[in-house]
């Protein structure tokens, strides 16, 4: 990180100077790190500018100029949800900076930081990544600014853009570079998108429009692209010419389509088609989505400007997950497992939050539309071997001298999907849909829990263990398929408080979230109610839920008020939709189309919430017994011809007159994270954005990070 540090490694010059508006953490939950440490196991030298002023290019020329190529990141967070609240006012503060310090990263970090490190020297090599680089690699829509922005590429001038698990690339990529390759012509590494002159495609590509996708009906199955057995050669032709009759077997000619579809790139609405048309926009969403699959994603362009100046935004097909030896092998690397000494001790709220939580899978295949972990990580789960987590618990033990015996987490973007897979890889690779559990738990997916309750049952055999609690958040719809795990989880590893994310009550918003009906949640509860007992704990659920989520209507967040009034949840600090870049639940925003389904201008309008009024209404109906929410409520509740559920009966929601004094300020009738009245149904809401938490979608540079991808 500085200048003095390569001087004592003998350093003239750094291979990759990394770039990051996080603090350096040295630990795999972080991506800087964990990207830092991979170049450095294969042999090169790294060097890490973390949160430089942007406003002059000098902070870039610390390190000197890099023999190969800058990296930038704008951290663990896409830059603007980490600065910028729902209702669009600026945070207070920043996990990922020392002592929780505001501002210390520009809006838009990976467009800033790139063009920065161009400044510092002209005609460097600028390789762009993490979860902002990768959420915005085509035309998206921009809550921040409220309009439709060009990909990332063009605005930042970079080389080349590595999205997802992007390890394999990177490390590829550097190799190349090493060897005099120049940036430009490396451009057959899947998870990279770069730029090209318009129509500009390898030899024996075809083009094809992607209306010719988005069809009516059903998505057809497709076969498997990447299968190397080639087509059989047709047979010779007579001399006269005829052709003699044979039939194709079903292998060959799934064979036949695999090469075609390999050499195939679906053109996109171009930036300007989609900036000014909301349905085309939702179009593109719909077919980037169904393009999503490794096993059969095709290549897509999308043309950005007109006139000499335009350039085709090129997407290669997204990476093929990791295998569970190269997992380990990334989380296996020599971590510090410390915040950098520049730090001398001062706190960051992230590390204290992440530091004794351990990884042990990546991606989703839960597909909720409002998440973004999936255009991220991808909906293939990759797991680590056990052996591999177990031998992290014991370097926490040995290396962390504030260890106590807590570990804090063992998850991953879901808590209970480690080694769940499709059960046949065939299926998998040529499977279309957005989800394996909405509208039900598909018949292909296996939902064996035993792996994960061996791989509890060992973690907390290690000697020097006390607890291990799990912090990520439940599945609990695949959880109610194994009541060994629920009874597992609940004996040895609640502290108190679990949570889950029904995210709503009411059918119409949980089919625009693709999420399952509370018929899940109650079995669940039931189930969660009955072994606490039997461990003789008092424990409980905390429920996350969204306000204002596109398809939710003022009488389905007065429904959800009123089936969290009958069961007492007091909710305590609630959120509002934030629509994150490229996610589906956007497309819905913006273009008030349903992306879930064929897209036209006569299909289905779904009813989106825009104005801050209307939001402020959703979000205060989650806070129903706040007495600062009464006000609005009252007023909505009026407008919606709900009068009878003012005042003092005990069927109202709130009472006619506002308090005065100490009793308008009272926050909540319980304390944060403590049950209202009744222990069995109470529950208290998690702060809105928390480092390594449950949501967002936006985490990470190519492969590190944790949750906080999901902060919605």
């Amino acid at each position: 990180m500085s200048r003095a540090e390569m001087k004592q490694l003998g350093w003239d010059a750094c291979d990759v100077i990394l770039v990051t508006g996080d603090a350096y953490l040295d630990h795999p939950s972080f991506g800087m790190a964990l990207v830092g440490r991979l170049l450095e196991a294969h042999g090169f030298r790294v060097g890490i500018i973390s949160q430089p002023d942007w406003h002059s290019a000098e902070p870039f020329r610390a390190l000197g100029k890099p023999r190969l190529y800058f990296g930038i990141t704008a951290g663990n967070m896409d830059s603007m949800v980490n600065r910028y609240t729902s209702d669009r006012k600026i945070r207070s503060d920043d996990a990922y900076t020392p002592n929780a310090e505001p501002n210390k990263r520009p809006d838009r970090a990976v467009t800033v930081y790139a063009q920065r490190a161009r400044e510092a020297f002209p005609g460097v090599n600028v390789v762009i990544g993490s979860i902002e680089a990768s959420l915005r690699r085509i035309a998206h829509y921009d809550y921040w600014s409220d309009k439709v922005r060009r990909s990332v590429l063009p605005d930042s001038k970079a080389d080349i853009l590595l999205f997802g698990n992007a390890e394999r690339a990177l490390v590829a990529l550097t190799q190349r570079l090493d060897a005099g390759e120049p940036i430009e012509s490396i451009r057959d590494l899947r998870g990279t998108a770069f730029m090209v002159k318009p129509g500009s495609r390898p030899e024996g590509w075809e083009e094809t429009a992607s209306t010719a996708i988005d069809r009516p009906g059903r998505i057809d199955s497709h076969p498997d692209p990447y299968s190397m057995e080639p087509a059989a050669a047709a047979p010779a032709a007579a001399a006269d010419g005829a052709q003699p009759v044979r039939i194709v077997s079903r292998e060959e000619r799934v064979a036949s389509r695999r090469a075609q579809r390999e050499h195939t790139v679906v053109r996109l609405p171009s930036y300007e088609e989609v900036k000014d048309d909301a349905v085309l926009y939702a179009h593109a969403s719909r077919v980037f989505h169904l393009e999503s699959n490794p096993g059969n994603a095709r290549a897509m362009v999308q043309l950005h400007g007109e006139g000499p100046g335009a350039r085709d935004v090129w997407l290669n097909q997204p990476p093929i997950p990791l295998t569970t030896p190269e997992m380990d092998f990334v989380y296996g690397l020599p971590y510090a497992r410390q915040p950098h000494p520049a730090y001398a001790g001062a706190r960051i709220p992230a590390w204290d939050m992440i530091k004794f939580s351990i990884n042990i899978m990546r991606g989703c295949f839960g597909g909720c539309t409002f998440c973004s972990i999936t255009e991220h990580e991808g909906r293939i789960i990759q797991s680590r071997s056990e052996d591999s987590i177990l031998r992290e618990i014991e370097e926490i033990r040995d290396k962390s001298p504030d260890f106590k015996g807590h570990i804090s987490d063992l998850g991953g973007p879901t808590a209970n999907m480690y080694r769940m897979a499709c059960k046949d890889p065939e299926i998998e690779r040529s499977c279309r849909r957005l989800s394996c559990v909405y509208p039900g738990i598909c018949e292909n997916l296996g939902t064996d829990h035993g792996p994960l309750i061996q791989l509890y049952r060992k973690a907390r055999a290690i000697p020097g263990v006390k607890r291990i609690t799990i912090g990520s958040g439940l599945r609990y719809d695949l959880a109610v398929r194994s009541p060994e795990y629920v009874k597992e989880l609940v004996t040895h590893h609640v502290s108190g408080l679990l949570k889950i994310a029904p995210e709503h009550s009411e059918d119409g918003p949980l089919s625009k979230m693709m999420k399952p009906g509370m018929g899940a949640y109650e079995a669940f509860r039931e189930l969660f109610e009955k072994y606490s007992k039997e461990a003789g704990k008092k424990q409980h659920l905390v429920p996350y839920f969204i306000a204002a989520h596109p398809g939710t209507t003022d009488e389905d967040m007065l429904n959800l008020a009123l089936w969290l009034k009958e069961r007492d949840f007091r909710l305590d600090q609630v959120q509002t939709f934030l629509p994150t870049p490229m996610a589906i639940a956007t497309a819905m925003y913006h273009s008030r189309k349903n992306p879930l389904k064929k897209v036209s201008a006569d299909s289905e309008v779904v009813e989106t919430v825009r104005t801050g009024r209307i939001r402020k209404l959703h979000k205060a109906f989650l806070r129903w017994h706040d007495p600062e929410n009464w006000p609005i409520l009252r007023e909505g509740l009026m407008r919606m011809g709900r009068a009878d559920l003012i005042g003092a009966g005990p069927k109202c929601l709130v009472p006619r007159h506002q308090p005065a004094g100490p009793a308008l300020t009272g926050r909540s009738a319980a304390p944060l994270g403590s049950p209202a009245r009744k222990p069995s149904a109470g529950a208290a809401r998690q702060p809105e954005r928390t480092p390594g938490g449950k949501r967002q979608p936006a985490r990470k540079p190519a492969a590190g990070g944790k949750r906080a991808m999901r902060d919605r």
